[in-house]
């Protein structure tokens, strides 16, 4: 890989760690995704550093270039990270639709019982006026 875009790749990845912890250490990221992020960027700084494993892996999976590796599983990680919140986003509708249906039974069962004992104070108001 040439100089130039080993130099790039390393400072990449290298700030891509660093501003991980630092949302983390803000509290704008969970620990829970935090982990994919850190294991994605530690594996390509390592990549990126070392010639020999990049090489290795490269021609593992058949690619002519070393970049191209860097971007393949670079793409591997954000189709996988896409996949995970598909699923996460699929569970937080259901859960919002459930909560949503028993806020409403909770409603409806709040205004029959404020309409029953309205109507008992009524009726106890009227028998007040009647014995008067």
């Amino acid at each position: 890989m040439p100089p130039r875009i080993r130099i790039i790749a390393i400072l990449i990845c290298i700030f891509l760690v660093a501003y991980v912890f630092e949302l983390v250490r803000r509290r704008h990221l969970s620990e829970e995704y935090s982990m994919g992020w850190l294991i994605a960027g530690s594996m390509m700084l390592i990549l990126s550093i070392s010639e020999g494993l990049l090489v290795w892996v490269s021609n593992l999976v058949g690619a002519t270039l070393f970049t191209s590796t860097l971007f393949f599983f670079g793409l591997v990680f954000l189709v996988t990270i896409c996949l995970h919140f598909s699923i996460r986003i699929s569970a937080l509708t259901n859960q919002v639709r459930t909560l949503t249906q028993h806020m409403g039974i909770l409603h409806s069962e709040k205004q029959s019982l404020e309409e029953q004992i309205g109507l008992d104070s009524l009726e106890r108001n009227q028998s007040k006026l009647e014995k008067l």
